[in-house]
């Protein structure tokens, strides 16, 4: 399945894609967890069109389109400088803020090819150390950025709307 898959640096121009995959990856990974009030106020904010335009107007952020041979948006991820509540948090350090992968095109690696992707160009951009958020209950997601030697190295509250998820903070040195 990889092979008709292509991994692109998204512009501006795909803003709108990329609200639309954001939105409907979220939700059918934790959609089920928020009254749709919350998951409604969540998206509107998170994965609008103009939310995306902006962080791709940053020159310090980048996001990825996986795209299948049909045009179908299969997932991406976005990564930048770090935002998470870190104690003493190093100037330079660095973030995977999102990485999602469609559900009907889990399985096939490319949440790890994604994954270097993003890797490889917060390393470029001289970002060190790195770090991600994920959800405390997401073990499949822990396990993979493990694979990559991140470990936890602390905790933070994640807003959905009025609900609060519990977050792992990991480091990769």
């Amino acid at each position: 399945m990889t092979n008709a898959i292509t991994v692109r640096r998204a512009t501006i121009g795909d803003a709108f894609r990329l609200g639309e995959i954001g939105g409907a990856t979220f939700t059918e990974t934790f959609g089920h967890m928020y009254p749709a009030e919350d998951l409604t106020e969540f998206l509107r904010g998170a994965h609008s069109p103009e939310a995306w335009s902006r962080r791709l107007q940053d020159p310090h952020v980048a996001a990825w389109l996986v795209e299948a041979a049909d045009g179908a948006v299969a997932g991406y991820a976005s990564a930048g400088p770090c935002k998470l509540p870190v104690p003493d948090l190093e100037s330079n350090a660095g973030e995977l803020f999102q990485l999602y992968v469609h559900r009907d095109f889990q399985g096939g690696q490319l949440g790890s090819r994604l994954l270097g992707t993003a890797l490889a160009w917060l390393e470029a951009q001289g970002f060190d150390p790195l770090y991600i958020g994920v959800w405390s209950g997401n073990l499949g997601a822990q396990r993979l950025y493990g694979r990559f030697g991140f470990t936890r190295c602390g905790e933070y509250e994640f807003p959905v709307g009025a609900q609060r998820d519990h977050e792992f903070i990991l480091r990769r040195a």
